[in-house]
């Protein structure tokens, strides 16, 4: 395979698509200062595109992550019995969707709870 023809197939679209091991190849044969064994995937597609002058349309945005708020054990319990007795309630007056997404949120704080306790 010629450098030609292998450039055209690691274009800006299939460089999002290759492995870190792939571009770490790539990056390899890219003459280069910095130590391409501790890039992220990220960084190494940033890295090619930069040697090779590849522009890039729009900026990547980095998503944000939803800020997760920290429960103490003794909250989760009093959160679980809480949701206990709304699931009695909603089987009462026969509201099963209901019963079941509160069996699910009851069963996802147990879970959370047991992490808790682990930690």
């Amino acid at each position: 395979m010629s450098e030609e023809t292998r450039n055209k197939d690691h274009d800006e679209k299939n460089l999002k698509k290759l492995t870190v091991k792939e571009l770490r190849v790539i990056a390899a044969e890219i003459p280069h200062e910095r130590a391409i064994h501790d890039m992220k995937k990220e960084e190494l597609v940033a890295f090619i595109k930069e040697a090779r002058g590849i522009v890039d349309e729009t900026p990547v945005k980095k998503k944000k992550h939803a800020v997760k708020i920290k429960m103490t054990k003794p909250d989760l319990k009093a959160r679980i019995r809480e949701l206990k007795v709304l699931r009695g309630q909603a089987l009462e007056s026969n509201e099963n969707k209901k019963a079941a997404m509160l069996r699910h949120q009851i069963s996802q704080l147990k879970k959370k709870s047991r992490r808790v306790a682990a930690a």
